[in-house]
């Protein structure tokens, strides 16, 4: 039988709101507050966005970190408690996500290299639909997608934005990525592809000084691209930790299940 991890040195990061901050102070008056460098985990208290700063951050270091919810939105935080915080990080349960590697060329040709964590996508700067060519693998899979933009999500990414332009829920586990169109309008049936998570993706923008497009990682932008490549990078391994029965997992399956 394993024995439990007992996590001694902890950091805590907050968000900046009141009630982020509140919880830093009572934390770190029964725990401490370690130096990230040589903190065992680190204990992100805010909502989603700052998890996936704190993700960010830590991301080469191979910290697990574990997030508890003091923010608006709390999909990837455990509920928040004060109390026997080094026994519910001893039971925590691990998910290891790889990030999505953006390099991203704009109009001037220079190339931008950023990591997103739920997914990158490019999007119309003006009123002008983008006009977009996909390929896989260097492979021509769409000669012309017109719409608003295009999105490339993780599975822990998949119940983001991605959910919100109708885009699939992966498990976590799964070994895919998902294409999703962002408001389609021609083909205007194709709701998008799943992938294998070694996919190379390259998205070519047609007629960027008429219709210009800017492409995202997570909340890195680069304005007036005109070829953007996405694939997963597997030399960089996240571990994130949630509570026993509340693991990410289950949160993404739980999710297809809402309504």
């Amino acid at each position: 039988m394993t024995t439990p991890k007992r996590y001694e040195r902890i950091a805590f990061v907050a968000s900046p709101s009141a009630e982020a901050q509140a919880a830093l102070a009572q934390l770190t008056a029964l725990y401490g507050n370690a130096d990230p460098d040589l903190a065992e985990v680190v204990v992100a208290l805010g909502g989603d966005g700052l998890m996936l700063q704190t993700l960010h951050d830590h991301m080469r270091s191979g910290k697990p970190i574990y997030g508890m919810h003091r923010g608006t939105v709390g999909f990837l935080m455990n509920e928040f408690s004060t109390h026997d915080l080094h026994g519910r990080l001893a039971a925590a349960q691990e998910s290891v996500i790889h990030p999505l590697l953006m390099r991203a060329t704009d109009a001037s040709g220079v190339v931008h290299i950023h990591h997103a964590i739920n997914e990158v996508y490019l999007f119309r700067q003006t009123a002008q639909t983008a006009r977009l060519r996909i390929l896989i693998d260097e492979r021509e899979r769409m000669p012309e997608l017109i719409a608003d933009g295009v999105l490339v999500a993780t599975p822990a990414g998949s119940t983001a934005y991605n959910l919100s332009v109708q885009g699939p829920i992966l498990p976590i586990n799964a070994a895919l990525l998902a294409l999703t169109p962002i408001s389609a309008f021609r083909p205007r049936r194709w709701r998008g592809a799943l992938l294998p998570n070694t996919a190379y993706v390259i998205i070519e923008v047609l007629e960027g000084d008429k219709r210009p497009v800017a492409a995202v990682a997570d909340h890195d932008e680069v304005r007036n691209v005109l070829r953007v490549e996405v694939l997963s990078d597997k030399t960089i391994s996240m571990r994130m930790l949630f509570d026993a029965g509340h693991s990410l997992e289950e949160r993404i399956l739980s999710e297809q299940f809402g309504y």
